[in-house]
């Protein structure tokens, strides 16, 4: 996804800690936290111990609200997924504003302000008594019981443009990327030291010098990795770009050949970075088709997969030890998404903003696929600008599919584009859509079970803790009340 580069400055801790608020987080993890972005290292965006399920969550209602209050960007005001520990929900605007909630209450333990404008995906990751995430220059790591800042480290350059991706942590390690943008724009995943920010490795996700530099760019991650057992990190790297094409350079002419390794699934040695392996899903890009969702790693029929989602539509699983495709499932409304573009505009679907836009889920054998049902203009010669879609004019769907095969189990539509992830709780998967609505299906055949409204519009995912939904509303229209809610059992 193409979105401008902005700089930001980092100010001090505004409200220190509340009186008597415990530092909670260290210790082992215990059921009901979710203390990744999504929720685990295999990014299955399943909850741990949750009580919540197909029978109980019609029960669910308002606990606490915490308004937010910053300015918006491009995307908003909040568009990531809160972290919690077992006291403390933690969550990050997109002015890169870092709030620890009481998870009682809703009520603030501490503020970091950063006022550092951030268009997203960003958010954050909680390891111990460290919180760690980024504006969108620097990468930070934070004491969770105060706010207090650890460390800082710059990343940005003139060929790294941005941060705008949630870390994750493993081991001693901090994964995290830059995003790069034309001209000559080269995004990077890097490993900092968890407890220094010291850059220990670093993976420039463009295989080869740019032919025209001055006009191409791309590269680097906006959703987060996954870590397998064996210590690999899987990664879905984004697209070249000027997407289109101009006369002079038609069809993507900027950047001639497959451009590795835009639009693939990334696998790395986690501890050095090494590219193990990587299997491209779309050669030469001219359609702004990110491969970005955070890859699902799970064992299917006694078989170690990944699966693989992004903006072209398609869901994909392969073996993570042969490496070999098993299979691909094409989701939502697809329109010559395919091959080279014509001279004359054709409508494209799905188009700059459609697709599989946020994570996917997992459990128990299914995947759960958020869809947005958003088409727009291609040309061979010409370029549809982001800023010209409206978001709001797409549909949605949440599709579930077979693990072992691809095979659609069941395909519900949606009234708004699903920008919110899903997220499965026991037997019941959730998400969210453009227009503020909350939905919950049962994960069996998605019959629907719980529908509920929040007071702006949604591009964010929810948190799932123990029996508590923590959703984020943060898309400003008027009338609108950008905010966290968490749901509770009534």
């Amino acid at each position: 996804m193409a979105l401008r580069p902005l700089r930001g400055r980092v100010s001090a801790v505004v409200a220190v800690v509340v009186a008597g608020a415990s530092a909670a987080c260290g210790g082992a993890d215990t059921a009901g936290v979710w203390k990744l972005p999504n929720g685990d290292l295999s990014g299955t965006r399943a909850a741990v111990g949750s009580t919540i399920d197909a029978q109980s969550v019609a029960g669910l209602a308002v606990r606490w609200r915490f308004r937010l209050t910053a300015p918006p960007t491009f995307s908003g005001i909040f568009a990531s997924t809160p972290v919690a520990d077992a006291d403390t929900v933690y969550l990050q605007d997109l002015r890169s504003n870092v709030f620890a909630l009481d998870r009682s209450t809703g009520r603030p333990r501490w503020t970091r302000r950063y006022d550092a404008a951030n268009d997203g995906p960003n958010g954050l990751a909680l390891d111990g008594d460290r919180l760690f995430g980024a504006t969108d220059s620097d990468v930070f790591a934070l004491s969770a019981s105060t706010g207090g800042e650890l460390w800082q480290r710059h990343l940005t350059s003139a060929v790294e443009q941005f941060v705008d991706v949630a870390p994750i942590v493993w081991t001693d390690l901090v994964f995290v990327s830059t995003v790069g943008y034309s001209p000559g724009g080269r995004g990077a995943i890097y490993a900092l030291d968890a407890g220094t920010g010291r850059v220990r490795w670093k993976f420039d996700t463009i295989e080869q010098p740019w032919r025209y530099p001055l006009e191409a760019g791309g590269g680097g991650l906006w959703y987060p990795v996954s870590v397998d057992a064996r210590g690999l990190l899987y990664a879905g790297n984004s697209n070249p770009s000027p997407w289109g094409g101009t006369p002079a350079r038609p069809n993507g002419g900027a950047f001639p050949g497959p451009v590795r390794y835009t639009d693939s699934l990334l696998v790395l040695d986690a501890r050095t970075g090494r590219l193990v392996w990587h299997d491209q899903v779309t050669p030469h890009d001219v359609r702004d088709y990110d491969f970005e969702a955070t890859p699902i790693l799970a064992t299917v029929d006694g078989a170690d997969l990944v699966f693989g989602a992004g903006k072209a539509g398609s869901v994909i699983a392969w073996d993570r030890t042969t490496r070999r495709r098993l299979w691909s499932t094409a989701v939502g409304t697809h329109k010559n998404d395919v091959g080279p573009l014509p001279l004359r505009r054709v409508t494209v679907c799905p188009g700059l903003l459609g697709g599989v836009e946020t994570p996917i889920a997992y459990a128990d054998g299914r995947l759960f696929v958020p869809v947005v049902d958003l088409c727009g203009w291609g040309s061979s010669v010409g370029r549809q600008q982001l800023a010209s879609v409206d978001p709001s004019s797409g549909k949605g769907r949440l599709v579930a599919l077979d693990a072992s095969s691809g095979r659609v189990l069941w395909d519900r539509r949606l009234p708004s584009p699903a920008f919110g992830c899903a997220t499965v709780s026991n037997d019941v998967v959730l998400t969210s859509t453009l227009d503020g609505a909350l939905h919950a299906y049962t994960a069996r055949d998605g019959r629907p079970v719980w529908r509920a409204r929040m007071r702006a519009g949604m591009n964010a995912c929810p948190a799932v803790l123990g029996d508590l939904v923590v959703f984020g509303a943060g898309v400003v229209s008027r009338g609108a009340t950008p905010e966290i809610v968490a749901f509770g059992a009534s």
